[in-house]
């Protein structure tokens, strides 16, 4: 564990693979950005690999002032114990405040391993942060600009905030999608600095033979149209009324947590708190109800048409264009009309 330093900055593990970085990584540079503001003091991300030529660029772009680069041959793929090694001894040299990782399997696999090795709490899945005065309820001491650490619990049904007061480095893993990706700054200017951590050869006890990369089947995310079911939908089979309606429109296929649970599609498709959140150019609710854990996964596309038999439904509170009735009926007239016009 390091001194507290109140005064440390704002980082971000800018995690890479193979010379790209990972989407979270830029969304992460723009919440680490607004909290670095918060607390008057630069925003930094860490870059690890053996091949990173222009990504400090890309970082400082996306709102980063200090960039520190480990360079090495050694670290062209990722291993557990020397890249947390790496970030170890730029904490202990540089103190930041706060540490950001995405919640990927890599970052969901380095995260935990840094905060065990400095001491440090460390709080996983979050889905938003905030810097707020806060008092120890223990001791009644009044702490100033902690990270509020918010994501859900219990199966998604609260949102917990989750407080860090005795232990440096505050560490979080954040949820891909959760944060907005703002467009760059080419003209901004900041600082790359290298790290001269030693490394040692008991560190690399791993050696990778081959690598087998296999292909994403879903992709949620980076779909423009999404048409998602739910519970309403009733059944795996009448969900192939949502994939039909997806082939049509040219989208993706999602779920509600009801929906999975329910057995009709797999976990993969779930969209919301407990699965992947979404911001599409179309998203199409069907006889989904609208829960606050779904909705917290989808309300930010840009236009939202619901359809359900329910009027009251909460799905309706978020929607540009409500739909009042039976998706069975609605839907195969939605798919007839598409065709058409392509016809």
């Amino acid at each position: 564990m390091i001194d507290v330093n109140r005064s440390g900055e704002v980082w971000v593990y800018a995690e890479q693979e193979e010379g790209e970085l990972r989407e979270v990584v830029l969304e992460l540079c723009g919440k680490a950005r607004e909290l670095a503001d918060r607390l008057r003091v630069p925003a930094g991300a860490v870059l690890i690999g053996s091949r990173v030529t222009g990504l400090p660029e890309r970082l400082i772009a996306h709102g980063i002032d200090h960039v520190y680069v480990m360079q090495d041959a050694r670290l062209e793929h990722y291993q557990t114990g020397p890249y947390a090694h790496v970030i170890c001894h730029a904490i202990q040299q540089h103190q930041p405040q706060i540490m950001l990782y995405g919640a990927t399997p890599l970052g969901r696999d380095l995260a935990p391993r840094v905060a065990s090795a400095m001491r440090a709490g460390m709080t996983a899945d979050c889905t938003d942060l905030e810097i707020q005065h806060v008092t120890d309820p223990r001791s009644k001491e009044a702490h100033e600009n902690l990270l509020l650490q918010i994501r859900p619990a219990f199966g998604g049904n609260i949102i917990a905030t989750i407080v860090n007061y005795d232990m440096w480095p505050q560490m979080a893993t954040v949820r891909e999608g959760v944060m907005p990706l703002h467009d760059p700054q080419p003209d901004r200017t900041g600082k790359v600095i290298p790290l001269d951590a030693p490394l040692a050869d008991h560190l690399f006890a791993i050696k990778l033979i081959e690598k087998h990369v296999q292909p994403r089947t879903v992709n949620l995310k980076g779909a423009r149209v999404i048409v998602a079911g739910g519970a309403g939908v009733g059944s795996k089979t009448n969900f192939q009324l949502i994939h039909e309606l997806a082939s049509a429109i040219g989208g993706a296929v999602g779920a509600s947590r009801a929906a999975v649970d329910g057995g009709f599609i797999g976990k993969e498709h779930q969209i919301g708190q407990t699965g992947t959140t979404v911001r599409p150019a179309l998203y199409i609710a069907a006889g989904i109800s609208g829960a606050v854990q779904h909705r917290a996964g989808m309300e930010e596309s840009a236009k939202i048409i619901a359809i359900n038999t329910d009027a009251d439904a909460p799905i309706f509170s978020v929607a540009h264009y409500g739909i009042v009735g039976d998706l069975n009926k609605i839907i195969p007239t939605m798919i007839k009309a598409l065709k058409e016009r392509t016809v």
